[in-house]
């Protein structure tokens, strides 16, 4: 899928990447924090195989939780990089104690599910208008330190979310883009503030390994 801003002369390249698939965890008290899934690792792997076949990384950012960084480890090996934890694009809900697969609650038709998609905010940290806030200042703050370059960022949908709705001048409105695991959304970025989304939920390292995509793709 493409969709663009105002085209211009890109200054960093920017990939966002959804973690892997992780394993459903839930706890009556903590933070569950899950690890990936067996799934969730090889998805890993093919996507760091898939980037590796195209220009260099100079930078890789992660979450700080096990999802995120655990997707990230593969890039970090195929490139040579370190990965900086970047807490700022840490999950909405990273204090739960439950994590369920979204695909989980679509199939049972949970409630959660449908909450979900009417928009209904249930983070007691901070509202949807901050979590946005920080979310596009701290994708902005990378941008801003890496001019010239191609940096990749591994981290959740609701972060992935609000950075797209701001490219594309959603505002407050609600949105919800569904973003597969491991999926790769590329921004191009200017030094003007010109912001052009290239692709949203590629997953072509995904296609023919039998291992899930996700909602729409098989």
């Amino acid at each position: 899928m493409r969709a663009s801003a105002r085209g211009s002369q890109a200054d960093v390249e920017l990939l966002l990447v959804r973690h892997a698939l992780p394993v459903r965890r839930e706890l009556e008290i903590g933070a569950a924090d899950p690890d990936s899934s067996e799934n969730g690792h090889a998805q890993a792997r093919h996507l760091a195989e898939y980037l590796a076949a195209e220009a260099s990384l100079e930078a890789l950012y992660a979450s700080p939780l096990n999802r995120a960084r655990q997707t990230a480890a593969p890039i970090a090996e195929r490139f040579g990089l370190e990965i900086v934890l970047e807490d700022a694009v840490a999950e909405w809900d990273r204090h739960s104690n439950e994590y369920v697969p979204i695909e989980e609650l679509k199939a049972a038709d949970d409630p959660r599910w449908q909450a979900l998609l009417r928009g209904e905010w249930t983070s007691h940290d901070e509202s949807p208008e901050q979590f946005a806030e920080r979310v596009v200042g701290a994708i902005e703050a990378m941008i801003a330190r890496h001019r010239g370059q191609r940096i990749a960022v591994v981290c959740h949908g609701g972060v992935i979310n609000p950075y797209l709705a701001h490219v594309l001048g959603l505002g407050g409105q609600h949105s919800f883009f569904y973003l597969n695991y491991t999926s790769i959304h590329r921004v191009a970025t200017a030094t003007s503030g010109e912001r052009s989304i290239v692709t949203i939920n590629e997953t072509a390292h995904l296609r023919g390994t039998g291992l899930p995509i996700g909602l729409f793709q098989r």
